[in-house]
């Protein structure tokens, strides 16, 4: 097992040595992140859940990244309607596994923030330090009303996160007990023991696309994700984004690394990998499910027309949901991924139409080519 982390940059360097960070992203969610009616589409069970991060911790692979779902798009598999609450998850595959970070997904506006603090401080001493928080200040208006929380307007969702991140820190601090004022958070004689792990806090990350998401990032959190593409152009463009992201995190005195998303459908061949990526993301797409996640966002026919929907409806299918789609052959895969590290990317977090079926083929045959192009060194 590991020794405490000495420092909070070990907790960012998520004990390893690799260059370029592995994750699998959505392995709590019913069909993962692929809205597929193919038969072998993931489970997201406790049981497929352990074996998962099992396999993932002997592998090599840096981390595992839920979502936080608390109801389904709908369509024939109702994509995420059955999911597991990702502290609750992390906390069980910490207690399975030996080096692997498990993160947990957490609504600010849902979860009272000592509440929070604490199941988080008790999933990272369960994990020896391996918790990391991801944090989210949500977008799908059903689940709130489920909660009866109102959704507050975009800025001030990122108002309240900093006032929750503010508290939350506060009682992973300092052992007095304490009082918090802000002007939506107020919370007083707090107590909050123990601390997390090691002394140093859970790595935070954050995936905010508008302004005041990406500011809240730049300010709180040591991982920023963003959507990245392997096109010569986009590389360029995105070693181009990483330095500026980096320089305005220096400019608040941060340090702050970049991450992205996506999906793998690694086969032997090229053909053989793109006739299953068009077989289960394509030919047997969940439509209702997109058509569901879609609605949310008041994309609709009648909102911006039949052709923009029918567009924007393929794209949600093959990229938005899942990221972008690593399509091919171990070498190819190996050099998209290598190519994301070199423009600076430290983490990529994908993910599979079955992951317990697929990451065996990616371990036994993108890892080592990972290793031979220098981003990984094991």
């Amino acid at each position: 097992m590991l020794a405490p982390a000495p420092t909070q940059r070990d907790r960012v360097s998520m004990y390893s040595a690799n260059a370029l960070k592995l994750g699998l992203f959505g392995a709590n969610c019913s069909s993962g992140r692929a809205p597929t009616k193919v038969p072998e589409r993931w489970s997201a069970s406790w049981e497929d859940c352990l074996a998962l991060a099992k396999m993932a911790d002997a592998a090599g692979i840096d981390f595992m990244l839920p979502i936080g779902r608390w109801k389904g798009y709908g369509g024939d598999t109702d994509m995420h309607g059955e999911t597991l609450e990702t502290i609750t998850w992390a906390t069980g595959l910490l207690g399975g596994t030996k080096r692997i970070t498990v993160f947990g997904t957490v609504h600010a506006p849902l979860f009272h923030p000592i509440i929070a603090a604490k199941q988080m401080v008790t999933a990272d001493h369960v994990g020896e330090g391996r918790f990391g928080l991801n944090i989210v200040a949500g977008w799908n208006e059903g689940e709130f009303q489920m909660f009866g929380v109102t959704q507050r307007e975009h800025e001030a969702r990122y108002k309240y996160a900093q006032e929750w991140v503010d508290a939350v820190r506060r009682c992973w601090g300092p052992d007095e007990d304490f009082d918090f004022s802000g002007e939506l958070i107020k919370l007083g004689r707090v107590r909050a023991k123990p601390k997390p792990y090691g002394n140093t806090r859970p790595m935070i990350m954050n995936a905010g696309s508008s302004g005041p998401g990406q500011q809240f990032a730049l300010r709180n959190c040591d991982a920023y994700f963003t959507a990245t593409s392997v096109s010569r152009g986009s590389v360029d463009a995105t070693a181009k984004m990483v330095k500026e992201v980096k320089a305005e995190a220096s400019a608040f005195g941060r340090e702050i690394e970049v991450f992205t998303v996506g999906q793998v459908v690694c086969r032997p061949t090229q053909k053989e990998a793109e006739e299953y990526y068009h077989y289960a993301i394509i030919e047997n797409a969940d439509w209702g499910a997109v058509d569901g996640m879609l609605s949310i966002k008041d994309i609709t026919p009648e909102t911006v027309g039949a052709e923009e929907y029918r567009k924007k409806r393929e794209y949600f299918a093959s990229r938005a949901i899942g990221g972008y789609p690593y399509v091919g052959t171990p070498d190819l895969i190996a050099e998209e991924m290598a190519a994301l590290s070199r423009a600076g990317i430290r983490g990529i977090a994908f993910s599979f139409v079955n992951y317990l079926a697929e990451l065996p083929y990616f371990r036994d045959e993108v890892l080592p080519r990972l290793v031979r192009l220098g981003v990984r060194a094991s």
